[in-house]
């Protein structure tokens, strides 16, 4: 039993590879049907955890078993989801605004607020951080720890420049939009640590790519070596 389903996911799992791969030919019918296949797993996914983990605990049952203050805090959270199904039409659709305007403003603060905290002040630490020459045991490591905190700051700095254009409106701007000899100078090697960057990073997506591609060959391999 235990074989025969091991198989039947086996060979599932080849289709939906080999028509995932036919991308690589073009764009077609077979590609589409595994996409919208994985679109549809992955939405039901998410409904069936929005159902037990969040619709279930923190809104049923304590309707049916909470308190009646429970019960009262409730009541806005369901006439503002509610009130997202006026979007549906299209007269009636500023009837959703509120809420609309409500989960568009504590999006936006979350995403601010975890730039923030997970983003920015810990590159700023970090980066101050690696100025802390006392970790160094001896006077090579705190050179090179050094330089390497040099090329970051400096790194920071010319792609800050690189980014800032100068000009202050269109009158000015008619006048005088180049950049002083300096300020170019910066912007050139601020676009190059860009280039670099993105370099790295596409660097680092082709290998994630190339990865699962071996894993799928070897998945290839090892299912008609198996069985």
């Amino acid at each position: 039993m235990q074989l025969s389903l091991d198989l039947i996911t086996g060979i599932i799992a080849f289709v939906f590879t080999i028509m995932v791969f036919s991308y690589v030919l073009s764009d077609n019918p077979i590609f589409r049907v595994a996409l919208h296949i994985f679109i549809g797993v992955s939405a039901g996914y998410a409904a069936a955890v929005v159902w037990h983990q969040v619709l279930i605990p923190r809104l049923v049952e304590p309707l049916m078993r909470g308190s009646l203050l429970e019960r009262l805090l409730l009541v806005i959270p369901v006439l503002l989801g509610l009130s997202l199904l006026f979007k549906v039409s299209q007269r009636a659709a500023p009837l959703g605004s509120l809420a609309m305007a409500f989960l568009v403003g504590t999006g936006a603060a979350a995403a601010i607020t975890g730039a923030l905290t997970g983003t920015l002040f810990p590159q700023f630490m970090a980066a101050i951080g690696q100025f802390d020459l006392s970790r160094s045991p001896d006077l090579g490591g705190m050179a090179e720890q050094f330089s390497y905190a040099l090329v970051a700051l400096v790194g920071t700095i010319v792609t800050l420049v690189y980014f800032q254009f100068g000009v202050r409106d269109k009158s000015e701007a008619q006048t005088s939009g180049r950049r002083n000899a300096l300020m170019r100078i910066l912007a050139y090697l601020g676009q190059i640590f860009v280039a670099i960057t993105f370099g790295a990073l596409f660097a680092g997506v082709f290998a994630a790519a190339l990865t699962a591609l071996i894993e799928r060959m070897d998945f290839i391999v090892n299912l008609f070596t198996g069985f």
